[in-house]
């Protein structure tokens, strides 16, 4: 509560310290403060290597569990629970440094263009050009509301240019603009399909959120991986999720000139160590540009 963590991350930190209090169960240790440095690495190794019940973990999992241990170790300390802090010196597995995906321009128009007709393909059109054109993960676009949409407006001096009110992690919002493509899919969205959607609940109550199923709810998770499934299917493109669609849109803003900084203000990083990441995958291409137009790149 305190951190304001998403539901999806309480419940892996529960799962881990479940495995943890199994595993100081073997060991005999029943005690928090009878638990040792020692004890805390070869857990950390056990992990790592499995065992009958579990597989190996991955560094990025492993390292997940460790955080949610020195955690756990850290608030006993803390509340005079324990004199001491065996998990302090013992560090995450450093994970591999992946570059993200993206996919190129011209296959996110194939994508956006594989909507079929009915409310639900205007719906999935509005998604996933909201997807892309703002960055937004997946549980913030499905977690919008009507009321979080700013599509036009005027003041004395000028036009408000469209903007989505985002709900980020740690319960921090953002405001993003929205370009014309997806303020377009939105409007055609709301006006043409929304209605029809919202109608198939009957008498209940009329949700407030933007993207509805076809029984008249809020969209699931799930359900939007469906669409994007789907369209990815009918456009020829494979192993396309929404955080590629997020990538994409970080690493096209990149190519296009935009600052890091701003690029991390839209993808709602704390941290801008995350979102230059994204500037390996341009300098990747700017290499692959040079080699082919250079005369005197190669040889």
């Amino acid at each position: 509560m305190e951190r304001g963590l998403a539901a999806h991350t309480l419940e892996a930190y529960r799962r881990d310290l479940q495995r943890y209090a199994g595993a100081l169960e073997k060991r005999g240790l029943t005690d928090i403060g009878a638990v040792s440095t020692q004890d805390v690495a070869d857990f950390l190794a056990g992990l790592r290597e499995g065992d009958g019940e579990h597989p190996p973990l991955a560094a990025s999992s492993a390292g997940r569990a460790v955080v949610a241990v020195r955690g756990l170790h850290a608030f006993t300390l803390a509340e005079g629970l324990a004199s001491d802090d065996p998990a302090r010196i013992v560090r995450p597995p450093a994970p591999p440094r992946r570059l993200p995906k993206a996919i190129s321009i011209p296959d996110v128009e194939r994508l956006l263009a594989a909507a079929q007709t009915g409310p639900s393909a205007l719906r999935d059109r509005a998604l996933l050009e909201l997807l892309y054109g703002t960055g937004a993960r997946i549980s913030e676009a499905v977690g919008l509301d009507v009321d979080d949409l700013q599509l036009s407006g005027e003041s004395r001096s000028k036009a408000i240019p469209a903007a989505v009110r985002l709900n980020g992690k740690g319960g921090k919002q953002r405001l993003v603009p929205v370009g014309s493509y997806a303020r377009e899919a939105v409007e055609a969205y709301l006006i043409r399909a929304r209605p029809a959607l919202a109608g198939a609940n009957g008498r209940a109550p009329a949700s407030p959120a933007l993207f509805l199923n076809a029984r008249g709810g809020r969209l699931t998770r799930q359900g939007a991986w469906g669409a994007l499934r789907a369209a990815a299917g009918r456009a020829g493109l494979a192993a396309v999720s929404p955080h590629v669609l997020r990538h994409s849109f970080a690493t096209h803003l990149l190519d296009g000139g935009a600052d890091v900084r701003v690029v991390q203000e839209l993808l709602g990083h704390a941290s801008v160590t995350t979102t230059q990441l994204y500037t390996l995958v341009t300098v990747d291409k700017l290499r692959e540009v040079y080699a082919a137009a250079h005369p005197r790149a190669l040889g």
